[in-house]
């Protein structure tokens, strides 16, 4: 397995491009006397495993794709594509869902049933799983229950933690232009200053989760791009002010809370400075929700094969599109503890990661076990 996931950590491909990911996936599945289904959502492959006769099925997900970020690791199976790495360990969890693949088509005596093993291209952030789904997934591929699990740094090596209620929160963008009347920086009274309303708004933003949203509850909002004027020309006030940025919540009363408020604070700022408002809120992902059955299944599979249990995990406000499957069957995501990152910087999303190996007999283990026990 250490071969496999060094060799896709070495091929990294983006979402929808994951041409020779699925390719070696399918061929993989293939020869384990696996019936495999190829081209769902463009990429994605579907291995269907049957068990000794039984009526029930379940859904295993792996995801297939890497991000636009060139890799700093140094590592001797670093990228060999430059602009691309896997820098969430998709990697890895292609690898654990082939290898528990491979045992469980050796002993198809010891479960009941179909497993569906789901490999989902386009993750981040292009929602691979949504295409699944609208494509009929589902439907063709027929589930009681789906399950995902991904890679954690930090949590102990092997550690299984499945979180009650919300594991992820939603992940949306939102954008604002201001428009105002452009003038000499040496004569503001001529114009209208569309920075000094992004400014302003940029500060109320805040108030949003400060002050708004129940402070037990989450909310993120955050700025990532603001774009006005020219650097040559210092000395013009510019007349638009384009602000783009992220917000995040754990529950869909907060995420409309906060839509709302981002237009009416941006139309509210841009009343007071004499000036035009266009905000544009897009929903992307929704939050990733447990169901309390499932999540129960989870934990009683990773007794006794994890290294440690953790039933109480605290929600992560990063997104996740597997939020998709669970909105269309029940099932519920755990995090697989992968250690200490190697490097300080070595977590998520960063040039220094990389899958810490040792972890993928436990993702293997946990797969398995988990079937045994939903397909007895």
């Amino acid at each position: 397995m250490t071969a496999w996931r060094q060799d896709f950590h070495r091929h990294p491909e983006l979402g929808f491009e994951e041409h020779r990911t699925a390719a070696r996936v399918a061929e993989r599945l293939r020869g384990w006397g696996i019936a495999v289904t190829e081209g769902i959502a463009g990429t994605g492959v579907v291995g269907t495993l049957q068990g000794r006769p039984g009526n029930r099925a379940i859904g295993l997900r792996a995801d297939m794709d890497a991000l636009a970020m060139t890799e700093a690791t140094g590592l001797d199976y670093a990228s060999e594509t430059p602009g691309r790495m896997h820098a969430c360990g998709h990697d890895g969890h292609t690898t654990m869902l082939l290898g528990a693949a491979e045992w469980l088509a050796s002993n198809r005596h010891r479960f009941a049933g179909t497993v569906q093993l789901i490999f989902q291209p386009a993750e981040e952030s292009l929602g691979g799983a949504r295409v699944m789904v609208e494509q009929g997934l589902f439907e063709r591929f027929p589930v009681d229950a789906v399950y995902g699990i991904h890679n954690l740094p930090g949590l102990p090596l092997g550690t299984i933690a499945v979180p009650k209620g919300p594991v992820l929160a939603s992940s949306d963008t939102w954008e604002v232009t201001f428009t105002g009347a452009g003038t000499h920086g040496a004569k503001p009274h001529l114009g209208t200053d569309a920075t000094l309303a992004a400014a302003q708004f940029i500060t109320a933003l805040q108030a949003i989760a400060a002050r708004e949203v129940d402070p037990l509850a989450t909310a993120v909002v955050s700025v990532g791009h603001m774009a006005a004027g020219n650097p040559a020309a210092p000395n013009v006030i510019p007349a638009t002010v384009f602000l783009k940025g992220t917000a995040r919540a754990l529950t869909e009363p907060v995420r409309g809370q906060i839509e709302a408020r981002i237009g009416e604070i941006a139309q509210a700022v841009a009343t007071l400075h004499r000036l035009r408002a266009e905000p544009r809120y897009i929903r992307r992902l929704s939050p990733t929700v447990n169901h309390a059955a499932q999540a129960a299944v989870m934990v009683q599979a990773a007794t006794g094969t994890a290294a440690a249990v953790q039933d109480d995990h605290p929600p992560i406000t990063a997104g996740e599109d597997f939020s998709e499957f669970l909105a269309a069957r029940p099932g519920a995501y755990a995090w697989l503890g992968t250690g200490d990152p190697a490097h300080p910087e070595g977590v998520h999303h960063n040039p220094h990661f990389d899958f810490a190996d040792a972890a993928l007999p436990h993702g293997v283990a946990f797969w398995c076990n988990l079937v045994e026990r939903e397909l007895a």
